[in-house]
């Protein structure tokens, strides 16, 4: 029942009127709101449409029936389908037949409904007439039917984005202005129509966008049916975009490889590693925790939208990638493999297609200029143009008389009247810019014809932004509290005006032609001069209207030649890069364009002509302004804006003036439908040619369709409607002629999608859905030749079933791009060839630039355009067919349809597409969200091509041509760098990159044989260096008789008692604490005493220091060694963060389970104070000693240890990965460290050392508190939180006691480079010398970060510092220090490495500035008595130095192990004492946990041998192993900062195979969701990653510790608990 035609019902008419009312009221539903009136017009036409089929009671239906509908559609709202669908069953629930066993009284719902399926086809054949059912228009539409219902099939849930409740605030519908239409007629070069800035547009009809709504409501369900996850945020347009990944095109897709994991299963359950159980989690708060794939708890909101994604992409996609060969030190990119099935052309090779002769009529003028004389002396009443005011009143009627003698003024006045006498500033030849607005086509007219008389070349250009403009524009800005982009938007607005600029400039305009109003409305200066434009030249304001014109004597008459190959004009084309190019036409040229328009256009003398378009270039102006003088015709101009007041106005003034001929776009068509109400005054039988200047476009048959429906029954003729193809550069390319022949239906052509992506035409059935349809746009000109080449290469002719470029060969077109031979030679001197080889003719053709073929009867058909084309692997799609797809999806209800944008862009060598569209701002977020998730399955559906991007930005925002379309050029420009603001942002590279490297595979494990012999063929060493031997190392080190630190502390004290080892400085630069030898001694003996009395401590019990920065540290940790108890320091809590500061504190003294905590009197305090009390459970404390309280007496002995390799101290911090982690440090070790300190820095007691570090941990605390002791060097202490309030206290303090050795970390380098890059004079001028500095180390535990470093030497050059001076160190957890720049060794060598190599763990050098370049600098000389080995982590054999593997270390001060509760002996073995698996298997190494490489450089060590030197390249613990490859954070996140001026600060990390890229932003809000594109742009380029979570957080969010290094693990817990609080999350799918 459900398949029956309705047709076929015994319906009355009133049923029918109504049915036809119901399906409007749902397809037009939502534009209710805006034009109420506008949709119950709409519906009137549609009911006289249906009943024109029935002539003989088409009065049976009065206008009843349609005022009751506008009051129901401006009253009761949109129509939802639940409820279209409940009024369609009611109302023919009587005319249906019942299905056995239903009963009529059981409630509606329960009945078999009417499916869509059967209301299409009611529809098609309404609205197709009598004409083959396979030559619709609409079909298009129902295309995007049937991909829709194709992905419904199948529904997982999706995240949807995650937006800061600030910034939907910030996008609310109170931001917006509706889009600005202020001016425009057409595309302006965008490529696509997109100027239609009203809310309804020619894209689609009445039928078009009712088939629309039935194509999509009837393949999803409605959305309160819709699943939701709760968890998720997700709802039915999650679902639905989910679908897009599920859904594919195998024959025409290759697979992005699996991101989530190597094997072919599609479980969509996280794989958990084998023998894991689940384990109990805590719940902290209120966050419900949930585990994921290795059992780490997390927030379930942020987990479940991951989860939900991992899943979606581990469902089979496209076919796996082929396989090809990787070489060790390449990464090649999958090449796009010709598919063996797709479409080849088969047919013969065409032939040149010749166009009817340019017949020669005898009273034709010899040129244009000789027409215009000879009209208007002959008839100088005749009017020539008619302009409108906005009323639709006739505004000035312009005669052939007046338009003689004005041009003739204008003339004499550009040739006399400007310069003088003797230096004119015009001469004949010279270009002359006509600047006039679009609603002044009469002054326009005058000043054209005026040039082409005074022999000079107008270059009509569009209007720059006027004050009136400016002042609005400054308006809308203010009540979108967006003040900040002011300028920024203006210069948008007019975006193409600077470019128009350079026009001018290389054609050499002087002077500017305008009328008096335009020139009012120009921006002037203070002084009343006319603002200067960017990037125009000077120009002299040249106002024409006549009252500011002098009278030319009476014998003055222009010199009026025959037609010849002079310039007539330049008319300027937008390309689509947005530079515009000026196109020559000569006199000649524009005589035979006129006369062939006549011919083919039939045009007679005083006939009538109604134009709607830009009368100042390409359709408008040929047939409105040139080609109607030529035959002394009467030009109705109809202005824009009056098309916005009364979008019927072009058809009233037909019918008025009784035209013959229109030219329109399809745009005005469908306004016409959109406004049309049931007025008496319409009638069209006058009209014999309705030309619509943009008929290739694949929207334009739709509305020519649409338009006939309605407007048949107004005496509108179907041959009537001409549609024309035309270019800048071949003027009118051919056009459909006006026939009486009734019976002769227009070319029509049903193609395949998929063959045009190929370029082959393969007509199809109706039956398959993925078409495009066509109609013919005419014949070839008169005296034109038509060929179609190859878009590519050689200019090859095609086979006649290719698509191909249309070129022309006539008279009647454009000579060249004016300054531009290279460009003109290729475009207009373009010589096609046979398959032989040989060209087709001596004559040269002129490429269009549209795209399509000549089908039978020599009838053209255009696809698309060149400037449209996008080749995404291997296959060509069109913008316009995209633009055509996205339209069709929900019309109107989410987008603004003449606002969207559809280019591409380069990514990873291919073309990607990306879609922008304006948004409607009552607009939720989850209906843009759906809106978007249908477009991508209706574009992946019907043109099996995947959008890498979907944006949609805020009403009246995209970039516009000075006409109000969208400007492609500046739209896309403005993506690239960011600056667009969209609102909602989907992109898809998971879809759409399908030419990603083959993940590596890992290679069967190798014999230790093969890797020597391997090592021995190819000429390399094993990876081994080791710095200077200590044995041999002769020095009068006094130290060295002492075992112990605190030996040598009580032999300092002795012998010199008064040498100062200590300075701390506070924040004003003044000394705020000193110690001598002998002041440390007293005070760690009183320390002592307090332990063993009041702490009642024994030998080896743990004491937790917790001080600031400062001496009462120093002297805590000696008194330690002297009761011979075991000292921590803790870094005490922060007083404005002890909530999140105070834990970890109490965490260390647990672990290390500490018998006392010693700290100072404030300190104490804070561990007391109600805030801790919150935070933590004081009670649980071990007892606090005070020390601003000791005892007077001294111990009773100094502890000495019976063994050096007792524990001296604990080593605790917290590593980047996020694990604390204690090492032991033995009393033999922490002196041999320290010796070899000393030893590498010469450092003596005669030496000051500057130390600007955090005393806690690493060797900071070495620095800090011990090599002053063993050495005897005075240190000069500075708290770095000092620096906080004196960012100048470190260098100044250098420069003031002289300091030749220094060392500091890279958050101190960091802030001194950004509070000090401004003030480096004024410190000059306050002394601040760095001369002396011989050595400025920075203590660091990661790879250099040699941007840092370089910007520091070059900022602080100017005070004297050295750039050789600037240097890093290494150290780690099982050895504090392994590389430190001494004084003697060479400069710090940098390398540059290539990154791809690196990801396969090779090491490859590179030079500088090479591609995929990375700079690696050396860190630190080894120190003596340290050996380092280059390892293979995973089989533990030693390595060759091209490769990249774990460093380990054997050295005298390497740490004792870890220190734990539970004490992991198998970590202990392994990090502690780990030996090779073949070589020196004797040797016992710690194992550094970093990656690096050692390279033997031409420098030569203080021995006298070559220098090996050590680069750092990051953490294991944080690599990343994605598709079998090492990814190191730090360059991932060095690519990202880059990408945009706004991220400050970036971090990454992995989550269930996922990359998420967190960067913190520096702007506004607005700026959030223009990062998600770059960001995923610039991996993608650069690392050849797919970016899985995009989160844009605030400044400060990415937690940093106190060495400078991310703590990019406490940042993805933070994240997936839902803590970060993120201005947007992105999921790319």
């Amino acid at each position: 029942m459900a398949d029956r035609s309705i047709d076929s019902l015994p319906l009355p008419l009133e049923v029918r009127a109504k049915l036809a009312e119901l399906d409007l009221e749902l397809s037009e539903g939502s534009d209710a709101k805006e034009f109420p009136r506008h949709v119950c017009e709409e519906a009137r036409h549609n009911g006289i449409a249906l009943l024109s089929k029935y002539p003989s009671e088409l009065h049976a239906i009065t206008d009843n029936t349609f005022v009751q509908l506008d009051t129901k559609s401006k009253y009761n709202g949109d129509i939802t389908q639940k409820g279209y669908e409940k009024k369609r069953s009611k109302l023919l629930g009587a005319y249906l037949p019942q299905p056995p066993g239903v009963e009529p009284s059981l409630p509606q719902e329960r009945r078999t409904p009417v499916t869509p399926s059967s209301s299409s086809r009611y529809h098609r054949r309404r609205s197709s007439g009598s004409r083959d059912e396979r030559y619709r228009s609409d079909v298009h539409t129902e295309a995007v039917q049937a991909a829709l219902a194709k992905h419904k099939e199948r529904k997982m849930a999706v995240p949807m984005p995650s937006k800061r409740r600030s910034l939907v605030v910030q996008t609310s519908m109170d931001a917006y202005t509706p889009p600005d239409t202020s001016s425009g007629s057409e595309d302006e070069g965008s490529g696509q129509g997109d100027s239609q800035g009203t809310p309804s547009s020619s894209q689609g009809s009445l039928n078009m966008e009712h088939w629309i709504s039935r194509a999509i409501h009837g393949s999803t369900t409605s959305s309160t049916n819709s699943s939701s996850s709760t968890q998720s945020g997700g709802s039915g347009a999650a679902n639905a975009l989910a679908d897009v990944m599920t859904q594919t095109h195998i024959e025409n897709h290759s697979a992005p490889p699996d991101i989530t994991t190597y094997t072919t299963e599609h479980s969509i359950q996280v794989e958990r590693p084998q023998g894991s159980t689940p384990r109990a989690v805590p719940k902290y708060g209120n966050a419900e925790l949930m585990e994921t794939g290795d059992g780490v708890p997390v927030s379930s909101r942020v987990s479940a939208k991951i989860q939900q994604l991992v899943n979606t992409l581990k469902r089979p996609k496209r076919p796996p990638l082929r396989e090809f060969f990787v070489d060790d030190f390449e990464e090649l990119l999958e090449v796009q493999q010709p598919d063996p099935n797709q479409p080849r052309p088969e047919g013969a090779q065409m032939l040149a297609i010749r166009g009817e002769q340019l017949g020669v009529v005898t009273n034709w003028p010899p040129s244009l200029e000789a027409a215009l004389q000879r009209w208007g002396t002959i008839s100088p009443k005749a009017p020539c143009l008619t302009t409108m005011d906005t009323n639709g009143k006739p505004l000035y009627i312009l005669t052939y008389g007046k338009l003689w003698t004005r041009s003739m003024k204008v003339a004499y006045n550009i040739l006399h009247k400007l310069g003088t006498k003797q230096e004119p500033m015009v001469r004949p030849g010279d270009r002359v810019a006509l600047v006039f607005p679009n609603n002044d086509p009469a002054a326009f007219m005058v000043a054209f014809y005026g040039c082409l008389l005074a022999e000079v070349v107008p270059v009509p250009i569009e209007v720059p932004l006027t004050r009136k403009e400016i002042k609005q524009r400054f308006l809308r800005l203010t009540v979108s509290n967006a003040m900040g982009d002011l300028l920024a938007l203006i210069i948008k607005m007019d975006a193409g005006s600077q470019q128009i600029g350079f026009l001018l400039g290389s054609c050499g305009v002087t002077v500017a032609l305008t009328s008096d109003a335009c020139h009012k409305g120009l921006p002037k200066s203070p002084t009343g001069e006319i603002l200067q434009f960017k990037g125009w030249p000077r120009l002299l304001w040249f106002v024409t209207e006549s009252k500011h014109l002098s009278k030319p004597p009476r014998d003055w008459f222009p010199h009026i030649k025959d037609a010849n190959n002079d310039t007539a004009y330049i008319e300027y084309k937008t390309c689509k890069d947005g530079s515009v190019l000026g196109v020559t036409v000569t006199r000649i040229a524009l005589l035979t364009h006129c006369q062939a328009l006549t011919q083919a256009c039939a045009y007679t003398e005083a006939e009538t002509i109604v134009n709607v378009l830009d009368f100042k270039k390409d359709v408008g102006l040929w047939h409105g302004i040139l080609t109607s003088v030529m035959n002394m015709m009467h030009v109705i101009s109809i202005p824009y804006s009056l098309m916005k007041v009364n979008p019927l106005s072009w058809i009233q003034k037909v019918y008025a003036y009784k035209a013959k001929v229109a030219c329109v776009k399809s745009r005005d068509m469908h306004w016409a439908l959109v406004a049309h109400r049931d007025q008496r005054d319409i009638n069209l039988t006058s009209l014999r040619m309705l030309i619509v200047a943009d008929g290739a476009n694949p929207w334009s048959i739709s509305s020519c369709d649409a338009f006939l429906n309605v407007f048949q029954s107004k005496g509108l003729r179907p041959e009537v409607i001409c549609p024309c193809a035309s270019s800048p550069e071949a003027l009118t390319v051919a056009i459909r002629r006006p026939t009486d022949d009734t019976n002769q239906p227009p070319g029509r052509g049903v193609l395949s999608m998929h063959g045009l992506s190929y370029g082959v035409i393969r007509v199809d059935s109706e039956e398959k859905l993925s078409v495009l349809t066509v109609q013919d746009v005419g014949l070839v000109m008169p005296g034109g030749v038509m060929c179609v080449v190859r878009p590519e290469g050689i200019p090859l002719l095609c086979r006649t079933d290719e698509i191909g470029e249309l070129c022309v060969c006539s008279i009647a077109a454009g000579t060249s791009y004016y300054g531009l031979s290279g460009m003109t030679k290729n475009t207009f001197e373009m010589f096609p060839m046979m398959s032989s080889g040989a060209p087709i003719s001596e004559y040269p053709f002129v490429r269009t630039g549209l795209l399509g073929f000549v089908g039978p009867g020599g009838m053209v058909f255009v696809v698309g355009k060149m400037d449209g084309l996008m080749v995404v692997s291997g296959r060509r799609h069109n913008a316009d067919d995209i633009v055509a797809t996205a339209l069709a999806v929900e019309p109107m209800k989410f987008v603004y349809r003449g606002r969207i944008a559809v280019f591409s862009i380069n990514v990873l060598h291919d073309e990607r597409i990306v879609i922008i569209a304006e948004q409607r701002p009552d607009s939720t977020e989850e209906d843009s969200f759906q809106w978007m998730s249908r477009v991508l399955q209706a574009i992946d559906g019907i043109h099996q091509v995947g959008v890498y991007c979907l944006a949609l930005v805020p009403a009246n925002t995209l970039p516009k041509t000075p006409l109000g379309g969208i400007h492609l050029s500046e739209t896309k420009q403005c993506f690239l760098e960011g600056s667009l603001h969209p609102c909602n942002v989907l992109m898809c590279p998971h879809t759409c990159v399908t030419n990603l490297p083959k993940p590596r595979q890992k290679q069967p494990e190798i014999g230790p044989a093969s890797v020597m012999v391997g090592n021995l063929v190819s000429g390399k060493r094993i990876a081994q260096a080791s710095g200077r031997d200590l044995g041999q190392i002769e020095d009068n080190d006094q130290g060295r008789k002492f075992m112990f630190l605190a030996e040598v502390l009580q032999w300092r004290a002795q012998t010199t008692p008064d040498h100062v080892l200590f300075t701390l400085l506070n924040s004003r630069g003044t000394i705020a604490n000193s110690l001598t030898c002998l002041q440390l001694h007293k005070r760690a003996e009183k320390i002592a005493v307090m332990l063993m009395e009041r702490g009642h401590l024994q030998d080896g019990d743990h004491v937790a220091l917790v001080y600031p920065p400062g001496i009462d540290l120093i002297a805590a940790f000696y008194g330690c060694l002297y009761a011979g108890c075991v000292p921590i320091t803790v870094r005490p809590p922060h007083p404005q963060n002890i909530a999140t500061t105070l834990p970890t504190v109490k965490m260390i003294v647990e672990v290390s389970r500490s018998a006392c905590i010693m700290t100072s009197q404030l300190v104490v305090k804070l561990l007391r104070s109600r805030e801790a009390g919150a935070a933590v459970d004081v009670r649980t404390w071990p007892p606090v000693l005070d020390t601003d309280d000791l005892p007077k007496r001294r111990p009773a002995q100094i502890y000495k240890p019976s063994n050096p390799d007792t524990l001296a101290y604990l080593d605790f911090s917290v590593s980047t990965t996020g694990m604390l982690a204690g090492v032991k440090m033995s009393h033999a070790a922490t002196s041999a460290l320290c010796r070899s300190i000393k030893l590498q820095c010469e450092l003596y007691p005669s030496r000051e050392v500057a130390i600007c570090l955090d005393p806690y941990c690493g060797l900071g605390f070495v620095l800090w508190c011990l090599c002053s002791v063993y050495s005897g060097h005075q240190s000069i202490l500075i708290p770095p939180s000092e620096l906080e309030i004196n960012p100048s206290l470190w260098l100044l303090a250098v420069s003031q006691y002289k300091v030749r050795d220094t060392f500091c970390s890279y958050s101190v380098m960091e802030l001194c480079t950004k509070g000090l890059g401004s003030q480096t004079e004024s410190l000059k001028t306050r002394g601040l010398d760095l001369s002396r500095v011989r050595t400025c180390v920075v203590v660091a535990e990661e790879r250099p970060r040699i941007a840092l470093t370089q910007s520091f030497s070059k900022l602080f050059k100017d005070l004297n510092l050295n750039p050789r001076a600037v240097s890093t160190s290494f150290g780690c957890r099982v050895n504090l220090a392994i590389c430190l720049q001494g004084t003697s060794g060479p400069d710090p060598t940098t390398v540059y490495v290539d990154m791809r190599a690196l990801r396969h763990d090779r090491v490859r050098l590179v030079e500088r500035g090479s591609p995929h370049s990375l700079p690696l600098m050396e860190s630190g000389k080894i120190l003596p008595g340290v050996r380092i080995i280059i390892a293979n982590p995973e089989t533990k054999g030693p390595l060759g130095d091209s490769h990249l593997g774990e460093i380990w270390v054997h050295s005298a001060h390497n740490a004792s192990g870890y220190f734990t509760i539970y004490g992991d002996e198998s970590l202990q073995s392994d990090h502690f004492n780990s030996r090779l698996s073949f070589g020196d298997t004797q040797t016992v190494w710690a194992r550094t946990g970093y990656l690096g490489f050692l390279r033997r450089t031409d420098l030569t060590d203080a021995n006298g041998e070559r220098h090996d030197a050590l680069y750092v390249v990051g953490a294991l613990d944080e690599a990343m192993e994605l598709r079998g490859m090492r990814y190191h954070p730090i360059d991932i996140e060095t690519s990202v900062i880059r990408s945009h001026k706004s991220i400050t600060e970036c971090a990454v990390f992995t989550w269930t195979n996922l990359l998420v890229v967190v960067v913190e932003l520096d702007g506004s809000e607005q700026e959030a969701l223009d990062l998600v594109p770059l960001v995923t742009n610039v991996v993608l380029e650069e690392h050849y990653l797919i970016v899985g979570v995009v989160v844009v957080v605030d400044v400060g969010v990415i937690p940093i510790n106190s060495r400078g290094e991310k703590q990019r693990m406490h940042l993805r817990d933070g994240f997936l608990a839902d803590q970060l609080d993120p201005i947007y999350v992105a999921y790319n799918m």
